[in-house]
Order: structure tokens, then C-alpha cells, then sequence
């Protein structure tokens, strides 16, 4: 299940398993007073399907086969038919076998099917028998052309399978060679392979003397069709090295092929002396290694048949497949930087699971990218986490050695507002590597460069991806702002592809056009035209105009705009003192050399327009006619006015009239962040080209516990931030969607460490043990009590003793004697010094629930607190008996009911008691 991906609560998955024996159910029947309501769900074959597709979710077929020992060929039969069929997507198939108890040992020995000597030795002269062997195996079964795609580890393939039935043979339990015969056959149809494609044949071979030349025969009979004496035909049994699985015989079979095929071998058949003189070895094409065979292919393939028989008659063969070499991946590049992640249930398991990751990296030898594909997209990931980002293998186990790790509490999750930049941060080369490695970035930045083709008279991409020498316009504002809305717009897709999905969105100026489109505001084709229209307006405009930065109160800022005489105007409102003024560039100017003076921070932007000031009014008639007809909706994500720092739907976005104000009007971003914060958002990551809005954002937040995550940074390779954001998401809580990290690369599952798990024992201690002597103790009490019966009715009971505390002395070594003999017989206390709680007493003396819960508690005029029977302990010495004081010192008589005599409160415990 490690290779075949955590996708599967809710999936089209079916179950298909082989049981046909359960000891641990035939124990528990010894044990009346253990059976209860549980015991059914707990033991019933259909619900050991059943209860994996309920606990993992999976809502595909779930079956449960018994054909005895055939039954995991037929359910692994079953399970392709159904996924041939499109009932399911996915399949897991497998059986399991476990010996618990004696009894069907005893009936196969009686029956004479078990080997004397404990070796099963198929295809020998001294075949006489198995022996039985216990484990459990899982395949996962997919369609091959969906395990390709998905990139799944495939192990080998299911070519094609048959069943049928002996019918009348020798006898219910004989194995019939006609019958062997047709179902080779059957499956070599459905496999579409002639016999002489067979490289090796993985046999029942249960090393019975009368089973073993039959299958044999029949083996030769079809396929040793064609074959030379020259080049036999290999058969072998996994018999000979862990016994017979029964159930799960076939699933052995199976894996000890699929284990061949990786290793182009073939293992030797054990306690294989002298060939059986029932089987016609010099006129059969067919050989048993008894040493490793290098195993080479049919004409460029490797196949193998694999059989198994059931003793009620039912027959399967499966015909298997070397799994398909890996392509190589296709030519492209690959992104520079990877990002592992690991997770845990608690902090110790986390911290085993990162110690042998370590190691394993120490010696891999498959691709970092797969290794990281393996961990993410193939794991579940829980709360404990850990997630580190580097180029090489070296760089992973450093960051994993270095590395701390984090809890997610609870359900909470990471509340994300996306920010959206404005002008002013586009440059020649943005996004590059994101264009060539990450193809949803580079759909959507195809997709805006075809619908700008013929807005524009220069190509979007060749704007922004310049070659090395030529000189970009993408600086000019009619090409600089389709270039930052089209980056933008690329990297909200990048980032909702990996699950990333905002909770609200907000844009400065230009950036809300992007914030709208990615809200689901605005359709992309109108945004596209209305940024082109924008910026080509704007850019038409002479190029006086500039713009700055000032780091002051809003008082200063008022009263320098006051002394200018109304030339300049406030253009943004970025932080509590974090200004931008707007107006002529000689006015700038000459803002920027009076404040310098002053010993006021300021900074002149690079722009060559007063946006947001009255020198973009001319523009406003001829933009308004290109709003004429856009469509508006409804926003899908919460999206805050920059106009008015509050949130917006489309009553007030879908009006022209907001969009012309919104181009001349300030930039309220303060007032809208703060907005955001108040909503509870907790990480703001900023998609645009270049980390503008996160430092004005921090410095609005005043220190609130917020994470600003930045996407490109042009001093950085493109993928270390968007990376090194994830890796901060994915720690606090953030369901990613780790496939779609990899999405459009070659990747391939690889093996990687397995979880480690913390396994706690569940289990029934009866299991294995005698039943409890419940009649023979009755007997004798019931004999005892006649006995005493007869005496007291002839008179007082005379115990020879001089001391009425005598006679209760004596009467305390008889009650003694008899419950040493009676815990004796159930197997208890037989040397001195053994322990055992008062639970286990009454379990093996198979005492009922209901008569510990009336002794604890049950008892007229006794406090309920008086017995703990349930928690306590009690010792038992066989050579020392313990002679309490009766009553406890300071106890008082207690009268029960109106016709009972005072009785004694007890103590606390019952040992005491």
C-alpha cells in the first residue's frame, strides 16, 4: 500500500482475500464466557474484508473466498476480473493463514496428508506429505496503463487467470489431471500467450505422493508442448521453504515469482534427491532447479504460470508477467530544489522515522526527485511533522539531521489571504524556471500569452523571457502591467494546484485586477483586456509624472502636501507611517530634496505616471467605454477592497463607475490589511514577481503572530521561496496536495523506509489453553455439599476440635483444600510463590461475568466499595495459607435486613477480604 499511494478512503477500491481456517475463533468457542457481543464481527470470514474496506473507507467490492487451499488464486482471479470489468479502480488482494490451535494438525495427520519427517519434499521419491506454514500477504492490484500514469511502483503483471473444478474425480479430495489441464489451458487464452512462453511454473506441489504426479503430468501435457528435452521447462514449489499456507498457499507462490522475476532468477527447490518413480521425467519436457538458475526470457519476455488446488476441487492458474522496464524520462528540465516531508503519529515515532530516512539516503541510489515523490504523494501524513528543502541528497540529510519538528493542534488549519502585487515590481527574466519546470504555471502563462497575442504588439513571452542581451520593454507601463497580471495570475494557479487555496484575496491598485480574476470575479479574457487597456492608456500619457515613498506620520505628510499648494496628493495608504504621494515629477522632486533636509525618509519609485492622482483623469473617459460589457460574478473567495478597505461583492466591484474610481482614488492597503487580520488570517503570501506588500504588511500588523510567505524574489532562484512557503504551510497544518507538486514530471514510487510502527498486543491469552475444568470441580463440590448435607442432617457437625474457634479453623482448611484442588486442576497455582489476578482466576475456572459482577457487588447489606474484585490481585501459596484476623480490627456489626443476623463489612480488597 506504500507504493500504490495514500488516496484511498472514499475510492473505488475493492477487497478480495483467501481465509479458510480460524483457530483464534475455534479457541474462543472453548471459552463460553469470552464470547460476547463482538464475537461475530470479530470472527466471521466475510468480515475480515469487510472490516479493512470499513477502517482504510473503500467503497469497491469487498469478498471473502474459501476454497481451501486454492482460495487466494481465486480471490487474486476474482480481483482482475473485477477490475477488468470497471467495478473497481483499485484492488487489494491477499490471504492468511495462522495455526493456533492443534486441532486441524490433528485431523491432516489422521487423514495422512502431513509429512512425518516435518519436510515437504514435492516432486521427491519420499514425498510424503506438507507441512503446514502460517503468514499473510497483500498484493494491490491496478489496471497497468493507470499504474503507469500514476507512477506506481509496478512489481510484475497479471497477464491473465482461470478457474474451474475437478468434478467426479477419485474421490471428493483427489485431484483431477484433466481438470488441471483445462484450467492451463483457460489460462493461457486469457493470458494471450502460447505455452512455450512459459519460462517457469510455480506449482501447488504439496509434496503428496498422489498429487505430485498428477499435477506434473498435466504440467508436461500442456506446457511442455513445443519444448526441446534440451531447454525443459523449470518447476519449482515455496512449499519446500515455508510450508503450505493453505489459504494463502497461492499468494506465497505468487510473491516468490514476482521476487524471481526482479531478480532474474530462479531460486532452488529444496529436498529434491530423486525424482518421484510416478512421474515420467524422460518423457516430460521439465526440470527442477535445485540450485539459483538464471532465469532468461522467451523471446524478449519473462513469464510464469502459478497454480494452486484446493482439496474441495477447486483449481486456479495464474500466468504473470516481468513488470515493464521504466521509460526513460522525457527530455525537460526539472526543477533545481525538493522538498521531503515526513510525519508521524507522535513526536518518538517521527523522530524513528527521520533516523532511518537519514540512512537510507546515505546509500540511495535512486533520483532525489523520486525519493521525495515516494515520501510525499505515497504517504499519509498525520500530525507530527517534519519537512526540510535542498538540491542533493546531501543537502535532505542535513536539513533532516538540523531539522525540528512540529505539531499540528487539532483541526486547525492555516487561514491564507493571497496578496497580489502592483506596477513597479515586474523584470526582464521573472518566472523563468517556474516556465520551464512547473507546468501548471507554464499552461497558465501560455493561456494569457494567446489571449494577449492580439492585444499587444510585442508577444507576452517574448517580453518577459528576453533573450540574454536584448533589451526588454517590459518596464514600460504598457507592457508592464499585462506582464505583472499574467505572472500573477500564473502563480495563484501554481499555488491552488498544490491545495494552497486563500481564504480571502486582496490586490494593491494593478493587483486587484489579478485578486478579482483569481476570486472569480472577473473572467480572464476581460481582466486581460481591461490591464492591456489600462496600461496602453496610461502609457499614452506624458511621462512627467513620478511618485514616492514617505516614512512619516500622516500629520507630515498632510502638512508637506499642504506646502506644495495641492500639487501632490496621497496615493497609497501603505502603514500607520508609510505613505505614497503622487503628482508632477518636478513636485516630487522637489518633495524628496525638502524632506531630506528635514531628516525624513523618503524614496522616489520608479515609475514614470502620477497614478492615483488627478493627472490620470484624462484617461477615464476612453477606460470607462472599455468597461462597457464586462461581467461580473459573484466572488468564490472573499475578496477586500483596495478602494474602500472593506470587503466587496459584485454590487460595488461589478459597477464601471468602481474601476475609474478605483484608478484615480488612494490605495487604501492599511486599512485593508487590517481588515484581513481581523478575519483571523494567519499566513499572507504575496503572488507577484518580487516580495513587495509582506514588509508593509508586517509593519501594519504591529508584531501580530502572522506569517508573510513571499512566491519570487528577483535576487533568488525562482523555486526557493514558493518551496521554502510550502514547507512553512505543510507544517502547520496544510493539506497538500503533493502529487500535483510533481505534476507533468516522470516520477516513479521507489522503496523508502517503512513507517515505524508502535505496535500494541491485541489478544486473547486463551489462546492455545484447555478449556477451563468447569465440570469436574462441579462434581466434586456438588458431592462435598451432599456430604455435608447427609451429616448435618444426622446432627451438628463434629470436627474433633476442643474450640468453637477451632472449628471455624477447621472448617477454613477444609474450604482451602478443596479450592487448591480445584485451582490445581484448571492449571493454577501448581508452585508455590505463583501469581495470578482474580481475572485470570475466574477466566480459567470459566466463571461467568455475571457471577464476578454479583460477587463484587451484588450482595445484600455489603457496600458496593467493600469487594474490589475487578482491580485486585490476590496470591495463592499452596504450603502457607493465610489466616486473616476476622473481623478487622474496629469493625462494627451491621444488620443486613430484618431477617438476617449482623454480617461484617468487609475490607477494601478482596485479597484481604
Amino acid at each position: 500500500m506504500r507504493h500504490a499511494g495514500p488516496e484511498l478512503a472514499g475510492s473505488r477500491t475493492g477487497v478480495y482475500l483467501g481465509v479458510s481456517n480460524n483457530d483464534y475463533g475455534r479457541a474462543l468457542f472453548a471459552h463460553r464466557e469470552l464470547i460476547d457481543a463482538y464475537f461475530s464481527t470479530g470472527n466471521a470470514y466475510s468480515v475480515v474484508a469487510g472490516r479493512l474496506s470499513y477502517f482504510l473507507g473503500l467503497q469497491g467490492p469487498a469478498v471473502v473466498v474459501d476454497t481451501a487451499c486454492s482460495s487466494s488464486l481465486v480471490a487474486l482471479h476474482q480481483a482482475c476480473q473485477a477490475l477488468r470489468a470497471g467495478e473497481c479502480d483499485r484492488a487489494l488482494t491477499g490471504a492468511v493463514n495462522l495455526i493456533l490451535t492443534p486441532e486441524m494438525n490433528i485431523n491432516f495427520s489422521r487423514a495422512r496428508m502431513m509429512a512425518a519427517d516435518g519436510r515437504c519434499k514435492t516432486f521427491d521419491a519420499e514425498a510424503d506429505g506438507y507441512v503446514r506454514g502460517e503468514g499473510c500477504a497483500v498484493l494491490v492490484l491496478r489496471r497497468l496503463s493507470d499504474a503507469l500514469a500514476q507512477g506506481d511502483r509496478v512489481l510484475a503483471v497479471a497477464r491473465g487467470s482461470a478457474l474451474n473444478q475437478d468434478g467426479r474425480s477419485g474421490g471428493l479430495t483427489a485431484p483431477n489431471g484433466p481438470a488441471q489441464e483445462a484450467v492451463l489451458r483457460a489460462a493461457l487464452a486469457s493470458a494471450r500467450v502460447p505455452a512455450s512462453a512459459i519460462g517457469y511454473v510455480e506449482a501447488h506441489g504439496t509434496g503428496t505422493p498422489l498429487g505430485d504426479p498428477i499435477e506434473v503430468g498435466a504440467l508436461g501435457a500442456v506446457l511442455g508442448e513445443g519444448r526441446s528435452a534440451a531447454q525443459p521447462l523449470p518447476i519449482g514449489s515455496v512449499k519446500t521453504n515455508i510450508g503450505h499456507l493453505e489459504a494463502a498457499a497461492g499468494m506465497a507462490g505468487v510473491i516468490k515469482v514476482v521476487l524471481a522475476m526482479q531478480r532474474r532468477e530462479i531460486p532452488p527447490h529444496l529436498h529434491f534427491r530423486t525424482g518421484s518413480p510416478h512421474i515420467a521425467w524422460d518423457r516430460l519436457a521439465l526440470t527442477v532447479p535445485t540450485q539459483v538458475t538464471p532465469w532468461a526470457p522467451i523471446e524478449g519476455r519473462r513469464l510464469a504460470g502459478v497454480s494452486s488446488f484446493g482439496f474441495s476441487g477447486t483449481n486456479a492458474h495464474v500466468i504473470l508477467e516481468e513488470a515493464p522496464q521504466k521509460t526513460p524520462a522525457p527530455a525537460g528540465k526539472d526543477r533545481p530544489l525538493h522538498l521531503l516531508a515526513l510525519s508521524a503519529r507522535d513526536g518518538a515515532t517521527l523522530q524513528e522515522l527521520v533516523r532511518r530516512h537519514e540512512a537510507a539516503l546515505a546509500t540511495a541510489t535512486a533520483p532525489l526527485a523520486d525519493l521525495c515523490f515516494t515520501a510525499n504523494a505515497g504517504r499519509a501524513h498525520f500530525s507530527h511533522r517534519v519537512a526540510v528543502v535542498g538540491a542533493d541528497l546531501d543537502g535532505i540529510r542535513q536539513g533532516l539531521a538540523q531539522a525540528e519538528a512540529s505539531q499540528v493542534q487539532g483541526a486547525q488549519r492555516p487561514q491564507v489571504a493571497f496578496l497580489f502585487t502592483g506596477q513597479g515590481a515586474q523584470y526582464a527574466g521573472m518566472g523563468r524556471a517556474l516556465y520551464d519546470s512547473a507546468p501548471v504555471f507554464r499552461q497558465a502563462l501560455d493561456d494569457c500569452a494567446a489571449r494577449l497575442a492580439p492585444l499587444l504588439p510585442r508577444g507576452l513571452l517574448e517580453v518577459i523571457f528576453a533573450a540574454p542581451g536584448e533589451a526588454s520593454p517590459i518596464n514600460d507601463t504598457l507592457y508592464a502591467q499585462p506582464t505583472t497580471f499574467a505572472i500573477e495570475y500564473a502563480l495563484a494557479a501554481l499555488w491552488r494546484s498544490w491545495g494552497i487555496e486563500p481564504v480571502a484575496v486582496m490586490g494593491h491598485s494593478l493587483g486587484e485586477y489579478a485578486a478579482a480574476c483569481v476570486a472569480g470575479m472577473l473572467p480572464l479574457d476581460d481582466a486581460l483586456r481591461l490591464v492591456t487597456e489600462r496600461g496602453r492608456l496610461t502609457h499614452a500619457l506624458p511621462a512627467d509624472g513620478g511618485m514616492a515613498a514617505v516614512f512619516a506620520p500622516e500629520a507630515v505628510v498632510t502638512a508637506e502636501l499642504a506646502r506644495a499648494g495641492g500639487a501632490l496628493t496621497i496615493a497609497a495608504y501603505n502603514g500607520p507611517e508609510h505613505f505614497v504621494v503622487s503628482g508632477l515629477r518636478t513636485e516630487v522632486d522637489a518633495l524628496l530634496a525638502h524632506l531630506e533636509r528635514a531628516g525624513v525618509r523618503a524614496k522616489a519609485l520608479r515609475v514614470p505616471h502620477a497614478a492615483h492622482s488627478r493627472w490620470i483623469e484624462p484617461v477615464l473617459p476612453e477606460f470607462g467605454r472599455a468597461l462597457e460589457g464586462v461581467r461580473f460574478s459573484a466572488p468564490q473567495i472573499a475578496l477586500v477592497s483596495n478602494l474602500t478597505g472593506q470587503f466587496a461583492g459584485v454590487e460595488e466591484i461589478g459597477r464601471p463607475g468602481y474601476w475609474l474610481d478605483h484608478m484615480r482614488q488612494p490605495v487604501r492597503f492599511e486599512q485593508s490589511l487590517q481588515v484581513l487580520l481581523a478575519q483571523g488570517i494567519t499566513h499572507f503570501i504575496e503572488i507577484g514577481p518580487h516580495p513587495v506588500l509582506l514588509g508593509m504588511g508586517a509593519e501594519c500588523a504591529a508584531g501580530a503572530p502572522v506569517e508573510w510567505l513571499p512566491s519570487l524574489h528577483r535576487e533568488r532562484a525562482d523555486w526557493t521561496d514558493l518551496l521554502e512557503g510550502l514547507q512553512r504551510l505543510y507544517l502547520v497544518g496544510t493539506d497538500v496536495n503533493w502529487a500535483a507538486l510533481d505534476a507533468g514530471q516522470a516520477r516513479q514510487r521507489v522503496a523508502l523506509p517503512t513507517y515505524p510502527f508502535r505496535e500494541r498486543r491485541h489478544w486473547m491469552d486463551v489462546v492455545g489453553q484447555p478449556a477451563a475444568p468447569a465440570d469436574g470441580a462441579a462434581r466434586r463440590w456438588d458431592t462435598l455439599t451432599r456430604a455435608l448435607q447427609r451429616q448435618a442432617e444426622r446432627g451438628p457437625l463434629d470436627l474433633n476440635a476442643a474450640s468453637y474457634p477451632a472449628k471455624w479453623a477447621c472448617l477454613e482448611r477444609i474450604t482451602s483444600a478443596h479450592a487448591v484442588r480445584t485451582l490445581r486442576d484448571g492449571g493454577l497455582f501448581k508452585a508455590a510463590g505463583e501469581r495470578h489476578s482474580l481475572a485470570q482466576v475466574l477466566q480459567r475456572a470459566g466463571i461467568a461475568e455475571t457471577y464476578r459482577t454479583w460477587c463484587s457487588a451484588g450482595w445484600t447489606g455489603w457496600s458496593p466499595r467493600a469487594i474490589s474484585c475487578r482491580r485486585a490481585t490476590a496470591s495463592w501459596h499452596p504450603r502457607r495459607w493465610p489466616s486473616p484476623t476476622w473481623p478487622r480490627s474496629g469493625a462494627r456489626p451491621r444488620r443486613c435486613s430484618p431477617t438476617t443476623s449482623p454480617c461484617w463489612p468487609t475490607c477494601a480488597t478482596a485479597a484481604n477480604s
